[in-house]
């Protein structure tokens, strides 16, 4: 009987921690740049007094769908989307840097280009500061150039592009962030973005709403499970009560 218990427990904690993760894919399905979470189980023995019988299913994040998203042209010169396997580097809140696929870019009243949210876009020697009243283009190879009135465009820097050795070697935080688990990557000055676009989120509405239903019918069947667990351990103990 115990046995039942165990394995519906296990089997519904794990489709509520599935639809978690399918629900927060679906909520970022509009999110320049947003990487599909991934998600695995694994068995582990549950330890006590005598042999390791009973084993508990635990959630283990695999890491991301490294798929590129859609492109979408949008004609502004502050939208930038990275090509291939290209992140871009950004100040976090924290200080540390971090890597997105987001390029929404802006400047900011002190002269900094910024991501939409504030932080600070990284070049390859630290923030990027913008002479005022200039107009703003960027390079293929992430070259940032000022053109203030009457004058020719100067280059103010450039965007701190990095790409990733191996697939899922960037963690995502709890702020939405990619970073490297063995610190700073370098800058890759063979890494390319397209201007004038986003790169939308590599989500998909369909296959996640299926995905999403297919979790929640698991969940009823482990719960009636549980039912039929408690239904059998009243009558047992309705047959035992009477001897």
């Amino acid at each position: 009987m115990d046995r039942m218990i165990y394995l519906s427990m296990a089997g519904a904690k794990a489709a509520m921690q599935r639809q978690d993760v399918l629900s927060h894919n679906l909520a970022n399905v509009t999110t320049n740049g947003f990487r599909a979470e991934l998600q695995a189980f694994r068995a582990v023995p549950v330890r006590g007094d005598g042999a390791s019988t009973r084993a508990f299913a635990l959630e283990t994040t695999i890491g991301y769908n490294d798929a590129q998203g859609p492109l979408t042209p949008t004609g502004r010169n502050l939208d930038v989307a990275m090509q291939g396997n290209a992140w871009l580097a950004v100040q976090s809140n924290d200080g540390t840097e971090a890597y997105t696929r987001a390029g929404s870019l802006d400047v900011n009243a002190e002269g900094l280009l910024v991501m939409r949210n504030g932080m600070p876009v990284l070049g390859d020697g630290g923030p990027i500061n913008v002479p005022p009243n200039s107009e703003v283009s960027i390079g293929s190879d992430g070259t940032v150039s000022a053109k203030a009135p009457n004058q020719k465009p100067t280059t103010v820097g450039r965007l701190k592009l990095v790409t990733p050795e191996a697939t899922n070697q960037l963690t995502r935080g709890d702020d939405g962030l990619f970073r490297a688990a063995d610190g700073d990557l370098p800058a890759n000055a063979a890494a390319r973005l397209q201007d004038g676009a986003l790169e939308g989120s590599n989500v998909s509405p369909v296959e996640t709403m299926v995905a999403m239903i297919a979790a929640g019918r698991q969940f009823e069947q482990q719960m009636k499970l549980l039912q039929i667990a408690q239904t059998q351990g009243q009558q047992s103990a309705k047959l035992l009560g009477s001897t």
